[in-house]
């Protein structure tokens, strides 16, 4: 039953995105200094994330009431960073790859914050102590 609310799915899909990212980082880090690596991340998780389902989609009061809007979960490809390479082929800089890291890092925090939050209200509607 609340495995369907919109809120619970967004927050699981950020911190799924957020491993994924992290993941792809991590193996740019890793080949650092092989020649001819090219540095690669993924689209953004709003690019990607889409509300899905008859359910989640908006309701219309009338004819024209609201245009036709792209629905669906696009997947998370990697992309090769447009980048300039080291004389060796190499594209990866760390310097960019710690931001990235960062970054991620903290959109995974913000996952799991709304995922606390969200249940913490849930509990509190329901009348069940924290």
């Amino acid at each position: 039953m609340f495995d369907k609310l919109e809120i619970f799915r967004m927050a699981q899909g950020l911190a799924v995105h957020a491993g994924t990212r992290q993941a792809v980082i991590a193996r740019n880090v890793a080949n650092a200094d092989t020649p001819g690596y090219r540095a690669q991340d993924i689209a953004d998780f709003a690019d990607t994330y889409r509300k899905t389902g008859d359910d989640m989609r908006l309701r219309t009061t009338r004819a024209g009431h609201l245009p036709d809007a792209e629905t669906g979960l696009r997947a998370a490809a990697i992309r090769e960073d447009d980048v300039p390479s080291e004389p060796n082929g190499n594209s990866v800089s760390l310097e960019e790859e710690m931001l990235k890291a960062a970054e991620t890092k903290s959109k995974h925090d913000l996952a799991i914050a709304v995922y606390r939050s969200s249940l913490g209200i849930l509990r509190t509607s329901l009348g069940r102590a924290r």
